[in-house]
């Protein structure tokens, strides 16, 4: 499972689909639906809050609107909480978000060559999703390196 803190509009078409399927399964362990994937990592930063299927709801929608800028149809429907006004952004650090960005262009050399560009080289930081705010930081201590 793989939910990017970086801007969905870096992923290729494969990328945005696999984050969108990924997060509805990370929406569904949040939500208690399912029994696997609990302890996955990627999941702590929204589970360590009070409105973790906000936080997904809201994850979600950022990507179901990259997806209509593609011309692509993400069903809202499955979203269970659709974002609120005034919900407090999840920090991302500047430490993961160079993670992310090696992690991705490595998939991206492979997958789609052609995106690699759209991707700022350091020490230009990557754009994030508009869930996250940047702070100064390492690689988050929940992400598996």
């Amino acid at each position: 499972m793989r939910i990017w803190s970086l801007h969905p509009w870096y992923l290729d078409s494969k990328g945005l689909v696999a984050c969108w399927r990924e997060s509805l399964l990370a929406q569904k362990v949040l939500d208690g639906k399912t029994t696997g994937y609990r302890n996955h990592p990627q999941l702590v930063r929204f589970r360590d809050r009070s409105d973790p299927l906000d936080l997904i709801g809201a994850y979600l929608e950022g990507l179901a609107l990259e997806a209509d800028a593609r011309g692509y149809h993400f069903n809202r429907g499955l979203i269970l909480r659709a974002p609120t006004a005034g919900l407090q952004p999840l920090d991302v650090t500047t430490g993961q978000l160079d993670h992310e960005r090696d992690h991705l262009l490595a998939k991206l050399a492979v997958r789609a060559p052609e995106r690699v560009a759209a991707l700022p080289a350091p020490p230009e930081p990557p754009d994030t999703h508009t869930l996250f705010s940047v702070v100064p930081g390492p690689v988050e201590t929940w992400e598996v390196v």
